[in-house]
């Protein structure tokens, strides 16, 4: 019998410093509706999938492998993973 996935998630957020115009133009569009008390809003992303394999360590080796190569610009881009 396989082994049911491992859910992996992926946070993908751009560096301090690095200017996050997205974060601005939120922030701006809050302030906007009268949320005026928000401040230095960051966007970023999330991925989520599931991932075949039974040990969570091997898992998340996986997953910073993948990040450096393909789902986070690393020059600007940091990442957090996990998985359950």
């Amino acid at each position: 019998m396989k082994a049911p996935p491992l859910k992996a998630k992926v946070h993908v957020f751009l560096k301090p410093g690095v200017l996050d115009v997205q974060g601005k133009a939120v922030e701006g569009a809050l302030h906007g509706l009268g949320w005026d008390g928000v401040a230095n809003v960051r966007v970023g992303k999330l991925l989520e999938f599931d991932l075949d394999g039974s040990d969570p360590e091997a898992a998340k080796g996986e997953l910073k492998a993948m990040c450096e190569k393909l789902l986070a610009n690393t020059v600007i881009e940091s990442y957090k993973v996990e998985v359950a």
